[in-house]
């Protein structure tokens, strides 16, 4: 079927079974692959009444571009949220939700880092651009192992009136920068947080940077002068994660 998608890799497959088994509509397993870690996914098939097929793995090679670990399943579109959804998200949401918004990350590989770290930080979901950025795909389901099927991906038409409208809720928006006065560990991130990563190079765009109550910058103790956006995003999450944990210990 023409409008079903390519998703690869044990832990992408293994994702969508477990959460969204109606999407999964058939899988291809490389023959000869028969190893415990197919046999639970063969149980977790089983147990939704999807459909496995084997394929020889130089057919499977031409599917995909990327390393398909002998397991290919077909699944209906995935959804990308959009701005009303968010906004649901937050109101169902107890506690200080921690966001991340990703500022002109075109790189899948790098986005679906960042869903991975932002799934395993305990973000509440990740923000996009819906121009100029990368957006769901094999790959970013591939590098995501599995954080794309659980980790809410938000594509918004305006970024800086989206940011607007969480600092009208009460969150408080960081951006993150080179030449930030402030390093990241100095600032409070116990609370409601939207944390935003810029672009490799570029940095956060003009207007972004404007609606950031806060600026910060990692501390960089070697020659290179930056990171790789996907090894920010998880240094900065993770210090908001250890700051929150701090402070549920203190309370």
């Amino acid at each position: 079927m023409s409008d079903l998608e390519k998703v690869y890799g044990l832990h992408a497959v293994e994702a969508l079974l477990r959460h969204h088994p109606k999407r999964v509509k058939q899988i291809w397993l490389a023959e000869g692959r028969d190893d415990p870690r197919v046999q639970n996914l063969l149980q977790l098939a089983a147990e939704s009444k999807v459909r496995v097929g084997q394929c020889e793995r130089r057919e499977m090679d031409a599917w995909v571009e990327g390393v398909h670990q002998g397991v290919i399943a077909d699944v209906s579109p995935s959804q990308v949220w959009g701005d009303a959804m968010l906004e649901e998200l937050l109101d169902r949401t107890e506690g200080a939700p921690l966001l991340l918004v990703l500022d002109g990350v075109t790189d899948p590989h790098n986005l679906g880092a960042c869903l991975r770290t932002a799934n395993a930080a305990g973000a509440l979901a990740v923000i996009i651009p819906k121009d100029k950025s990368a957006t769901l795909n094999a790959t970013v389901r591939k590098v995501a192992c599995g954080a794309a099927e659980v980790i809410p991906l938000v594509a918004v038409t305006n970024l800086a009136r989206t940011l607007e409208k969480l600092q009208q809720r009460g969150l408080w928006v960081v951006g993150t920068a080179g030449e930030a006065e402030q390093e990241i560990y100095d600032q409070d991130l116990s609370g409601p947080i939207v944390m935003v990563m810029g672009a490799e190079g570029k940095g956060m765009r003009r207007l972004t940077r404007e609606h950031c109550d806060f600026l910060v910058r990692l501390p960089m103790g070697g020659s290179v002068s930056s990171l790789n956006v996907s090894v920010a995003t998880g240094v900065c999450l993770f210090e908001a994660l250890r700051q929150r944990r701090s402070a549920r210990s203190a309370s």
